[in-house]
């Protein structure tokens, strides 16, 4: 699940890369998004040796959880089978970290998954966007710098690679390989 904000005005913002990564999986996989009855985009694929849904909420960030519980109803998903990958400010840009379970740390997109999912029991790939100077919402709604502009491929490709090392080995060996990384 790629959390981000609908329409071309958020499509470069850093609250979108949950959902650049679902780009990046996307072409790997040469799959197309499909709308579904959660009212996610969606797209059934072969992922990390795995069946996988990738999965875009259509609402805004802070709405997505509704979407999501939908999802996991009809799939009939545990919790602990989803993956949400997000922007984090509380990580330096271009930094990607797995995280399973555990707070919220602020972030409203997380915040209505839990509330709807009523459980925290979900893993999350964290992509750093950096702490912003002045205000937080300001800073995720906007684009990254030319410099960052640069580096995100890579960045995109690394947050992509963590998803399905954790369908390929599993959320620990996942954690321990990508969160160590220098």
């Amino acid at each position: 699940m790629g959390l981000g904000n609908p329409g071309e005005r958020y499509a470069r913002t850093r609250h979108n890369a949950g959902a650049m990564v679902i780009d990046e999986l996307l072409g790997r996989t040469d799959a197309r998004l499909k709308s579904h009855k959660s009212g996610c985009l969606i797209a059934e694929v072969a992922l990390g040796g795995k069946r996988a849904v990738l999965a875009r909420p259509t609402t805004y960030m802070n709405e997505s959880g509704r979407q999501v519980r939908e999802l996991a109803r009809w799939y009939k998903l545990d919790a602990s089978d989803i993956i949400v990958v997000h922007d984090e400010i509380d990580l330096p840009f271009g930094e990607i970290r797995i995280k399973s379970g555990g707070g919220i740390a602020g972030h409203n997109g997380l915040s209505s998954i839990l509330n709807h999912l009523s459980t925290k029991d979900f893993t999350r790939v964290r992509v750093g966007v950096g702490r912003p100077r002045g205000e937080g919402v300001e800073h995720v709604l906007g684009e990254f710098s030319g410099a960052q502009r640069k580096e995100l491929p890579d960045v995109i490709a690394r947050a992509a690679d963590a998803t399905e090392r954790i369908l390929e080995a599993g959320v620990e060996r996942a954690m321990n390989e990508t969160n160590t990384r220098a």
